[in-house]
C-alpha cells in the first residue's frame, strides 16, 4: 500500500489563516442570538441561502461537510415548543427545500436532518433551535475524518452559497 508524503489542498489557507491568527474573524456585534445576527447582515456575507417570512436557511460556518446548512426560525426560539403553529409549518417547508436543494446540488445518496436540544444534547448555540441538515454520500467516511479526526471540504464556502442558491426551489 502506497504511503501518502503531501496533501494539498491550497485554496484552504484563508480559512487556516482566519483560525490561527490572534485576531479570528469577528462575530457579528449587536443584540439577539448569533442567528438573529447573522440574519441583519447581507445575505452572501451570513451565507443566508433563503429568508422566509418566518424561517431562514444558511449555510453552517463550520460544516461537516460541504453543503452542511442549517434553518431556524427568524426569532431566537430555545424549544421546539416555543414555535407557533406558522413558524412550525415554515420551518419544516424549508427543510423539505433544503434536502431537496442539496440532493439537485451534490447528488447526495442520502441526507442527516437533525436537531440538537439543549447543552446535553451537542446544542452549540442553545439559544436558537436550528435544524442540521447534511448531505451523505456512501463511503463518505474516510483516513482523514475516521483516524485523523480532520476534514478535507474541497468546496469553499462562497462556492456551496452560490450553488445551493441557484438551486434553491421558489
Amino acid at each position: 500500500m502506497g504511503q501518502f508524503d503531501q496533501l494539498w489542498a491550497g485554496w484552504r489557507a484563508a480559512y487556516i489563516d482566519s483560525v490561527t491568527s490572534d485576531d479570528p474573524p469577528p462575530l457579528p456585534q449587536g443584540e439577539g442570538s448569533l442567528f438573529e445576527r447573522l440574519l441583519a447582515m447581507p445575505d452572501e456575507d451570513a451565507y443566508v441561502l433563503y429568508r422566509g417570512e418566518r424561517c431562514s436557511a444558511l449555510l453552517n460556518a463550520y460544516p461537516y461537510t460541504n453543503g452542511h446548512l442549517m434553518v431556524l426560525p427568524n426569532r431566537a426560539i430555545v424549544d421546539l415548543d416555543d414555535l407557533d403553529e406558522h413558524e412550525m409549518a415554515e420551518l419544516w417547508t424549508v427543510v423539505r427545500e433544503a434536502v431537496n436543494a442539496l440532493r439537485r446540488v451534490y447528488r447526495c445518496d442520502g441526507v442527516n436532518v437533525g436537531l440538537n436540544l439543549g447543552t446535553a444534547a451537542g446544542a452549540g448555540l442553545p439559544d436558537h433551535v436550528h435544524v442540521h441538515v447534511v448531505p451523505r454520500w456512501h463511503g463518505d467516511t474516510n483516513f482523514m475524518t475516521a483516524a485523523a479526526t480532520t476534514r478535507v471540504l474541497p468546496e469553499p464556502l462562497d462556492v456551496s452559497w452560490k450553488k445551493l442558491r441557484e438551486a434553491w426551489p421558489g
